[in-house]
Order: structure tokens, then C-alpha cells, then sequence
């Protein structure tokens, strides 16, 4: 009886970052559907792996070509590569006679903007990366953007800035808050990533802007680690990275088999918008009222109370009760249990914490507490949402009944 073969493959990709992470599952997802025997060579520090890929003696890379380093180093490899990156309006820029998997760039701004304009925002800008080799991604994105601008008549506004570092902190961070005050608001900005996207709000934090009445976020990514930190949850366009995994190992799976694979680049689409509070845009015609749900959106999960709530905005509990009930229909107290109630189905929706740890997230008294208030605003316990909510990615997000 033969033994099935095992092959030995490279996967140059940033296994730090969730994009370089997800790709790496979606090709895992592909090899357990299959019968297929992979020997995988996995290096999150893709420098030392680089230094030594030309003398690597295995049967097929996949990698990130969206890292300049990886391209180069694997130009005149006799190892079959399958490329994982970016999408290129210029078919110039894929590599020549090499499978790539892409992400369709193009479609990623447009949801992101398709979403801010669902909000109901009529002015844009997006916040990027300074152009270099490596955020050739970053400079796609950016075109796109121009190009939705140009095609709505609208003014294209950019803002770059520098790659953040410790010693550029301060002056990246003062840099961005002059350009978020100068924008006129209401603003909705499109970050080329979750890191940006935090970055943003940190900078609309210190500038004092309120999010998303003044200035609406929304990056690209899903990465969880950008809400880490930041008070109000970063709406993003969820990549179709797992789906870029898989389509790449079937590809080399293809060349391996000595199956006939075209060169040419594969789109992916991505998954769709996972819409947050950071674009939770409404109006409000009320300054007060947009004072005093921008402190909402930060402190409610905190236990703040309808009386530190009207000391921030400088009125008394009275009057600012008066303001909400004009504008918005609801108390203040309304409020702060619906931004509570928000903050408890997304984290239900993505992860498997304890009850009681999200009830005190979440600024819950306790856990009985937070399921009187479920079963009167949703009709459920918090683990009956758990058990009907989307899965990991989807877009779907359920409203609260005020």
C-alpha cells in the first residue's frame, strides 16, 4: 500500500496581523476538506524566513504579496507560488505568470462608503498610509475613493499622515487632530484599515469630537483588537480573507496535481459591512444632545448615571430629560441602556465570554439584571440571543426596541 504523499509548503504571511492570520485558517479549512497531506512552514518573523527561501527545498510557497519583500524574494523562485494580495486597477502590477488571489479593493471602499452614505452623511474623506513599497494596498484604496468622489462630484479629502511609531506619536497625533478640526462635520471617514480607524479615534477623543455625530468611522479589517481601548466599537468591512485562503490552496493543490492553472488574477469579495456603534449616525439638531451622547457612547458601560450625564453637558437633569424627549423621544436613561444593550449583543455575537463577565462589561448591576432587561426590550434571555445570533463575520447586527 503506497502512503500518500506529504508535501512540504511555505506560508509567508504575517501571522501577527488578523489578515495574515485568517488566510493562513482558510487554507487550513481547505486542507481539512480534503484528502490532501500538507507539511506547512509557518514564520510570523518573515525575515529570517526570507534570508533562507531561495535555498528552501519544498514542493509550493503561498504567500503575502502585498509585503514588497516577499514579491522580490520569490521573483526567481523555481518553487511554485501561489500570490495572496491586493487588487490592482493597472494589470501591470500583478506578477507575471504567477496565480493571485486578491481582495477586491475596489469593492471594499465601495461598502465601507456605501455604508456612511446609508447613514445619511453627505460629506467624505478617508484617513490612509504615506506612500511607500508596502502600502501599495493603502495607495488602492485611496484611488478608489477618488474615483467615487470624482464620480459623485464631491471634494476629495485625504489625509495620510505618517506611519505611527513611538518617536512620531505626539506629532502624528497633533497632526491628525488639526486635520479632524478643520474637516466640516457632519464627516463620515473612511480608514484604510482598523488600525487607522482607531488611531481616528483616539485623535477625535483627545480633540474632543464626537463620534458618530460629528465624525462617522468606519475601517476595513474586523480586526477585534481595534475596539480594544476605545470606547465606542469600530464599524468595518469584513475581508473575504478566509475565502482567499481556501481559493489559494486549491490553486496550488491544482499545481501540485499538475493541473492546468491560469495565471491570472481571482477576485474576492468581500464578506460585507459589520456595522457598530462608530457609524451609528443620527443628526442631532440639539448640541446638547449630541454633548450627551457623545459622553454616553464612552461612559455607559461604566454605570454612568442621567445626573453626571447632565453635569458634562452643563445643564440640570431636568432640562436635559426635556432636550432628549424633544429629539430623540426617549430619556436619557433610555439612552444609556440602549448603548448597554448594544455592547452586550456584540460581544454575545462574537464571543463565548461568561455571563457574568459581560454583564459587568457591559455596566450591568448583574447578571438577573441584564436578563430582565433583555427579556423586555429583545423578548429573549441573553443566552437565547447567543444561540440565534450571526456568526463570526456577518453583517447582521440586531436593533434594540426603545
Amino acid at each position: 500500500m503506497n502512503t500518500p504523499r506529504t508535501y512540504r509548503i511555505a506560508l509567508l504571511f504575517k501571522t501577527n496581523e488578523l489578515y495574515g492570520r485568517e488566510i493562513v485558517e482558510g487554507i487550513s479549512q481547505y486542507l481539512g476538506s480534503t484528502r490532501i497531506t500538507w507539511d506547512p512552514f509557518l514564520e510570523s518573523d518573515l525575515i529570517p524566513a526570507l534570508s533562507h527561501i531561495e535555498i528552501w527545498k519544498g514542493d509550493g510557497i503561498i504567500a503575502d504579496f502585498n509585503d514588497a519583500k516577499v514579491a522580490q524574494a520569490l521573483a526567481h523562485t523555481t518553487v511554485p507560488v501561489v500570490a495572496v494580495g491586493c487588487s490592482y486597477a493597472d494589470p501591470q502590477r500583478y506578477p507575471r505568470n504567477i496565480p493571485y488571489v486578491a481582495s477586491d479593493s475596489e469593492q471594499l471602499v465601495q461598502l465601507a462608503y456605501d455604508h456612511l452614505v446609508e447613514a445619511g452623511l453627505t460629506r467624505f474623506a478617508m484617513f490612509s498610509l504615506p506612500p511607500k513599497t508596502d502600502n501599495r494596498w493603502a495607495q488602492e484604496r485611496e484611488d478608489y475613493f477618488r474615483k467615487l468622489m470624482e464620480r459623485d462630484h464631491l471634494p476629495t479629502n485625504i489625509h495620510r499622515g505618517e506611519s505611527v511609531n513611538a518617536p512620531t506619536w505626539s506629532e502624528s497625533g497633533r497632526d491628525l487632530v488639526d486635520w479632524l478640526k478643520a474637516l466640516p462635520k457632519p464627516v463620515g471617514i473612511i480608514a484604510v484599515n482598523d488600525t487607522r480607524a482607531r488611531q481616528l479615534l483616539q485623535a477625535c477623543t483627545e480633540a474632543g469630537i464626537a463620534v458618530p455625530a460629528e465624525i462617522s468611522v468606519i475601517g476595513i479589517d474586523n480586526d477585534p483588537l481595534a475596539s480594544v481601548f476605545n470606547r465606542i466599537p469600530i464599524s468595518s468591512v469584513v475581508q473575504g480573507t478566509l475565502e482567499m485562503g481556501k481559493t489559494a490552496a486549491r490553486l496550488l493543490h491544482q499545481i501540485l496535481k499538475h493541473i492546468p492553472c491560469p495565471p491570472e488574477s481571482t477576485l474576492i469579495a468581500p464578506v460585507g459591512v459589520r456595522a457598530r456603534a462608530s457609524t451609528e449616525h443620527v443628526l442631532d439638531h440639539d448640541p446638547k444632545v449630541m454633548r450627551a451622547r457623545h459622553f454616553i457612547r464612552q461612559f455607559a458601560c461604566q454605570g454612568v448615571r442621567t445626573e453626571q450625564v447632565a453635569d458634562y453637558v452643563g445643564v440640570s437633569r431636568s432640562s436635559l430629560e426635556a432636550h432628549f424627549r424633544q429629539e430623540l423621544q426617549r430619556s436619557v436613561h433610555d439612552e444609556i441602556m440602549r448603548i448597554k444593550l448594544e455592547a452586550a449583543t456584540s460581544i454575545l455575537s462574537s464571543e463565548s465570554a461568561p455571563m457574568d463577565a459581560i454583564a459587568v462589561r457591559c455596566g450591568f448591576t448583574s447578571v438577573h439584571y441584564m436578563c430582565a432587561v433583555f427579556r423586555r426590550e429583545l423578548g429573549c434571555t441573553p443566552g437565547q440571543f447567543r444561540n440565534s445570533a450571526a456568526p463570526r463575520g456577518s453583517v447582521a447586527f440586531g436593533h434594540v426596541r426603545h
